[in-house]
């Protein structure tokens, strides 16, 4: 991949600016796009989008799931509209539908859970034994050896703070068995506002940005030397996850066919409660068009 298609990560601020769409009447809102230099929509950044949307045609209620299939991509150059349809209000769940479009052309289309608190019993598988987030070396210090790369490209400032337990994908391409399964620990690199939506928000952002990195370990390939797009993206949050903390994501790729990579991760918070479950499907392209 050349030069010009690189850029600098957006700032946290920037991210949660954008993730705060604009309403413009009771169902109708404005999304505000990350521009980069190839003008590409983040799969990521919209899903949150279109879940905030959302969110706040549902108070008193925090999200329960989202199940996203991408149609189109967009310009990042130009703001999407989100149109919000209420679905459902019941005693626990409520349901919304989203459309985002651009210029006419739908580009996403959504379902979105929310719900109230239920007193039930609780279970939940045990967390991995990991290392403490303390005890590893930050994303930039683990690609220091790759510095004067693609104009810094790997060591660049992050809008999270990642700490990497399995080789991500730079570092698988130098050798060895590529491994299905890439853990990291992860948060925000400044404290986020304290807004359950925009934490679901901010955690569907790094899903949408992070869990492809195991699909391009196994093909030995980068965020920077291949094409991705997201083709569906579903996320089940069990809890409210609060990113004033550590958040691990256990993330696994069980599947490669087909110029596509089917991608899952589990995430847990530092006290080990599992805070969401997440899914995805990427399409890597065919040969170096990457035109779906």
């Amino acid at each position: 991949m050349s030069d010009e298609i690189l850029h600098r990560q957006p700032t946290l601020a920037e991210i949660i600016t954008t993730l705060d769409v604009e309403r413009i009447d009771d169902e109708h809102f404005v999304a505000t796009q990350l521009d980069n230099p190839i003008h590409h929509i983040v799969g990521g950044h919209i899903a949150g989008q279109a879940l905030v949307a959302a969110s706040r045609t549902a108070p008193g209620r925090v999200p329960h799931s989202v199940h996203v299939y991408y149609v189109r991509a967009g310009d990042a150059r130009r703001p999407v509209e989100l149109q919000v349809e209420v679905a459902r209000d019941g005693g626990t769940l409520s349901t919304r539908q989203v459309t985002a479009r651009q210029d006419g052309q739908i580009l996403l289309e959504a379902l979105s859970s929310f719900t109230t608190a239920v007193d039930a019993p609780e279970y939940q598988q045990a967390p991995p034994e990991v290392p403490d987030p303390d005890s590893l070396p930050s994303s930039q210090a683990q690609h220091a050896d790759y510095a004067d790369e693609l104009g810094g490209y790997w060591v660049q400032p992050h809008p999270f703070d990642v700490r990497y337990i399995d080789r991500p994908p730079r570092l698988a391409m130098d050798g060895g068995e590529p491994s299905p399964q890439l853990r990291m620990w992860w948060k925000p690199v400044e404290a986020v506002p304290a807004d359950p939506a925009m934490h679901s928000a901010l955690l569907t952002y790094l899903s949408g940005t992070k869990m492809v990195e195991a699909a391009l370990a196994m093909r030995r390939a980068t965020p920077a030397s291949t094409f991705n797009a997201l083709i569906d993206h579903a996320l089940w949050f069990q809890r409210p996850v609060d990113l004033s903390d550590w958040v691990l994501s256990d993330q696994f790729t069980p599947s490669g066919v087909a110029g596509r990579g089917l991608t899952t991760s589990t995430m847990y918070n530092r006290a080990g409660q599992l805070v969401c479950v997440a899914t995805q499907e990427l399409y890597f392209g065919r040969g170096s068009t990457g035109q779906r």
